[in-house]
């Protein structure tokens, strides 16, 4: 394509009102406009651009991968399409493919001449942590790539990059086995990249020019850092989910192999720095920075949203008896003070995963400096007393915790530092609904103002009553939509500063559970969402986007559901026994849109064996001989996993 045909397309795209275009493959950006525009190809260059608006975009459904096809439920499968439809009644097809930015576990560049390991780990000085149980000691990598961003800055200083220069951050969340086979599940310091990305400005296809890990030694380190979003003001909104329980940290021999990989020392670590909010910062040069903000509560966070209003954040809270949290900035764009709220689930319908009104509770109000300096200085016992068997004392509360029962006595004047180092306990304690079961990503249709959040599933605690939530839904999980207003008061009866509070939520969209397995294995229906985790919502697209982390189904799926016509569409399969993770729906970047998408753990089986160590059941049982070899194969000894995107180009390779 010739520059000054590509400049024609340029202001073509401009013209069309932000038509929201998926990368195309080299050649097919002339195609489209001439069938958008109901025009020739001179009309490329005519200035007289045509009035053609982007109005609606449906997305075809693939079918599930089968053992027929036994080499597509082993990798990354897309064979699903976009249709775009336009104001004069033309329609556009988009045939989708995925492209992966590398394997973990590769070496890519650097950005100075050389390379480095993708999804490597450091420790506190930033040096290489050793795989000691591997001959010669190799640096650690992940398989758990997951939360992404992709975003722009106006003066980008990367060198190497000959079209346009897109950044995007990538975090890993934890890696599965050592070379030996041992868990290393939370056991190393979460690592964070920046992936500088050169787009080409004809296709809008993205090439890694350079990876760049992130120094998180000022933050303590990350922990298990899971879902992400990219705020309104262009960082990335990271997350630390499973906080350690400060209050039985002595032996918990997770954390202490974690403070040993971090510092050398398995006592040095402190559990206090670990479940808030990180947030990384984009530089020109293709680095980052980061902090943490440790006034958003100490739970399990997950994928947040912050609202329009750049002040009030939505969060997710994977855990057993997890709670709807809220927090609402002084300021918009600054994370460092505000309020910190717990919703209470006033039920309505039990049916269907349930409905209810919100009302919210008032935990309190901090800086993250002020709470920082408690993390420094405060131990479990100087907040609160904690039994888990019943004291027979009235001065404890009982509460449900972690999927258990804790009673609990909190220190005369040690609210403040309850409230935000010792979330989930002081929340259950000051009356929130503490009684959901995996509660994962938000996101929110700005347009209608509803919030979505995915529930992965529906358990015992939200059906035994815990927290006043008392409902009947599928093991399978489902999406809840949460109408947002503005004029709501809090349990004091103070007014709550935001235009953007949930006021109620219903499931809209759920998984159904099969009665036993079908042919291949699935526990739930795979025509349906399973077990729904990552969640983005493209305002252009009016598609909610779900990513699946199901132990369910055999593959794990993408699905894309249009608000509007109610549609739900298989867009992707990712590897069997991969979670799909790192989703980022972003409508435009220098006037194409991407759909950003990792997976992690390929071919993470779900077996039983008897004592000879025959397999004799589990999800996986009847396609585990088959698939093996093939994801071995694809996905180093299943101990790499793709950081990637949906594109109309081919796949890798």
């Amino acid at each position: 394509m010739s520059e000054s045909l590509d400049l024609s397309r340029r202001r073509i795209l401009k013209a069309l009102s932000g038509v929201p275009l998926l990368p195309l493959a080299a050649g097919s950006g002339t195609s489209f406009l001439v069938a958008a525009c109901g025009g020739s190809s001179a009309a490329i260059a005519s200035t007289d651009l045509p009035s053609v608006t982007f109005s609606a975009a449906s997305f075809s459904t693939m079918a599930a991968p089968t053992l027929a096809n036994a080499a597509a439920m082993a990798t990354t499968t897309v064979a699903s399409s976009l249709t775009a439809s336009y104001s004069d009644g033309t329609k556009q097809n988009y045939a989708l493919a995925y492209e992966a930015f590398f394997i973990t576990g590769g070496q890519v560049p650097n950005g100075a001449g050389g390379t480095t390991l993708s999804g490597g780990y450091y420790d506190i000085n930033n040096q290489p942590i050793a795989d000691k149980s591997a001959a010669g000691n190799p640096q650690f990598y992940s398989d758990c790539p997951d939360g992404s961003s992709l975003l722009t800055l106006s003066n980008p200083t990367v060198a190497g990059v000959s079209g346009n220069t897109v950044f995007a951050v990538v975090q890993f969340e934890y890696t599965s086995r050592d070379a030996a086979g041992n868990s290393m599940y939370g056991r190393l310091p979460s690592p964070i990249a920046v992936l500088t990305l050169d787009q080409n400005k004809a296709t809008g296809r993205l090439s890694l020019v350079k990876y760049s890990n992130v120094d998180t030694s000022a933050v303590h380190g990350l922990w298990i850092t899971c879902g992400a979003s990219r705020s309104p003001w262009n960082t990335h909104l990271s997350s630390e989910e499973y906080e350690p329980d400060a209050t039985a940290i002595a032996t918990n021999a997770q954390f202490q192999a974690f403070s040993q990989n971090l510092y050398g020392d398995p006592t040095r670590a402190n559990p206090y720095h670990y479940g808030h909010l990180p947030e990384v910062t984009v530089n020109p040069d293709g680095t980052g920075s980061i902090r943490k903000h440790y006034c958003l509560g100490r739970i399990s966070h997950e994928l947040v949203q912050v609202m329009p209003d750049e002040r009030t954040v939505l969060m997710g809270d994977d855990a057993t008896n997890g709670g709807l949290f809220m927090f609402i900035a002084d300021a918009a764009r600054d994370l460092s003070s505000g309020t910190l709220y717990v919703a209470k689930w006033n039920q309505k319908t039990a049916e269907n995963g349930g409905s209810a009104d919100l009302g919210w509770i008032r935990l309190g109000k901090a800086t993250s400096a002020e709470i920082k300096t408690l993390a420094d200085t405060l131990s479990a016992a100087d907040i609160l007393d904690v039994k888990t068997a019943d004291p027979s004392d009235a001065s404890y509360t009982r509460i449900a915790f972690s999927g258990k029962s804790n009673w609990v006595k909190f220190m005369p004047g040690k609210e403040k530092a309850a409230a935000f180092l010792e979330t989930h306990r002081y929340a259950a304690f000051r009356g929130g609904s503490l009684g959901f079961t995996k509660m994962e990503g938000t996101t929110v249709n700005a347009r209608d103002k509803i919030a979505y959040l995915a529930m992965s599933y529906i358990q015992a605690a939200m059906k035994n009553g815990s927290g006043g939530i008392s409902v009947q839904g599928p093991n399978a999980g489902a999406i809840y939509a949460l109408n947002l207003k503005g004029g709501q008061t809090d349990d004091t009866g103070a007014a709550i500063d935001s235009q953007w509070v949930p006021v109620d939520m219903a499931a809209i969209l759920l998984g159904e559970d099969l009665a036993g397995p079908d042919a291949i294995g699935n526990l739930a229906n795979p025509d349906k969402i399973a077990n729904p985790d990552n969640i983005k919502f493209s305002e252009k697209l009016r598609t909610l986007f779900i990513g699946e982390d199901s132990g369910l189904h055999v593959n794990n799926f993408l699905w894309a559901y249009n608000v509007d016509t109610k549609l739900l569409s298989r867009v992707m399969s990712c590897p069997a026994g991969a979670e799909s993770t790192g989703l980022h729906a972003v409508d435009d970047i220098n006037g194409f849109a991407y759909i950003m998408s990792n997976f992690q753990h390929p071919g993470d089986w779900e077996l039983t064996r008897d004592a000879s160590g025959n397999v004799t059941g589990g999800l996986h049982s009847k396609v585990y001989a088959t698939l093996d070899p093939l994801e071995k194969q694809n996905y180093r000894n299943l101990r790499g996993a793709a950081v990637g995107y949906l594109t109309g180009l081919p796949t890798l390779g």
